[in-house]
């Protein structure tokens, strides 16, 4: 994985000033509400500087980041999990994957929103539009994955995943998702938070956890603040004695690199290599979607990838 430098000075020296981005997993009223809070402020800088992002599409595609890195803070080690959302709206639809160890990876299908006028609000709805939402959960120790889906009725990723807990898996959930843009659009903050029920959890502690989650400050503006998520959770969950139980980090991290992509080279077939090998173009490129990092093979490479197809 290629990762784009930030050539923004005081942008770069904002984002070394804050604190370090991570997950915090916490639980409410004994247990009985379970929940995350995410600062993601330099995973979403990197996001967007990889994919070229301008406003819209970055605030679309990192609030899904923010909130797949918070589904799989809820996995064990070698969990991982997928948000998609495939839809009529500009953006097409996305793809995010985040591993339990805070890794996230992902895209827009179309990274260029047309925007014929400006915006007066920052309501994603118009570019997402109508479709189908669906979370993966590829889980430790299970041959098979489980997929759930539901409609997208509102356009913000925040209540159709919210929306989801309740129509697919009956576990009432909910979601805050923020980012933080200053005056000339550049990321000075983000974060998200979940809290979820648990079985057994008396009515009056959800919706008083709901109240708290939908009465809370912007959390890009407080991250970009320089405040911590345990300082916010104890803070703003005081009410509700939060224990928090674990850390964990959250990263825009690709396992991806050019020794992968020689062995997918190698794999296709010998008309498509020989074909490659003989017209190219050259250097041939490759682009990996989830992260956008690109990789170049030379003429001599690909000969050398084909002779190898060859003697297999």
């Amino acid at each position: 994985m290629h990762v784009e430098p930030e050539h923004d000075s005081e942008q770069a020296e904002h984002l070394e000033s804050l604190a370090s981005d991570g997950i915090d997993v916490f639980l409410l009223s004994g247990g009985n509400l379970r929940g995350a809070i995410i600062h993601g402020t330099g995973m979403l800088n990197a996001m967007r500087r990889n994919h070229r992002l301008g406003i819209m599409e970055s605030l679309i595609l990192g609030q899904a980041y923010l909130a797949t890195a918070l589904v799989g803070s809820q996995l064990k080690e070698h969990g991982r999990v997928v948000l998609s959302i495939d839809c009529s709206g500009p953006i097409g639809g996305l793809n995010v994957e985040a591993t339990a160890r805070g890794e996230v990876r992902g895209y827009l299908k179309n990274t260029h929103i047309p925007i014929e006028e400006e915006l007066e609000s920052f309501d994603t709805g118009p570019f997402i539009g109508a479709g189908i939402l669906s979370l993966t959960r590829h889980l430790e120790r299970q041959k098979q994955p489980f997929t759930g889906q539901v409609l997208v009725e509102f356009g913000s990723i925040a209540r159709d995943l919210a929306n989801y807990y309740v129509q697919s898996e009956q576990t009432p959930t909910a979601f805050n998702l923020s980012v933080q843009f200053d005056g000339d659009g550049r990321i000075r903050g983000a974060g998200g938070l979940f809290v979820q029920a648990i079985p057994g959890a008396r009515d009056e502690e959800k919706e008083e956890a709901q109240q708290l989650v939908e009465r809370l400050p912007s959390l890009g503006r407080l991250f970009s603040e320089k405040h911590t998520g345990t300082d916010l959770v104890h803070r703003e969950f005081a009410s509700l004695h939060p224990d928090i139980v674990g850390t964990r980090e959250a990263s825009f991290f690709c396992h991806c690199s050019k020794e992968r992509f020689a062995r997918f080279i190698a794999a296709m077939s010998d008309a498509e290599l020989q074909d490659l090998e003989a017209h190219g173009p050259f250097p041939v490129s490759t682009v990996c979607h989830n992260c956008n990092s690109a990789y170049e093979f030379t003429q001599e490479e690909i000969s050398e990838l084909a002779a190898r197809h060859r003697n297999r």
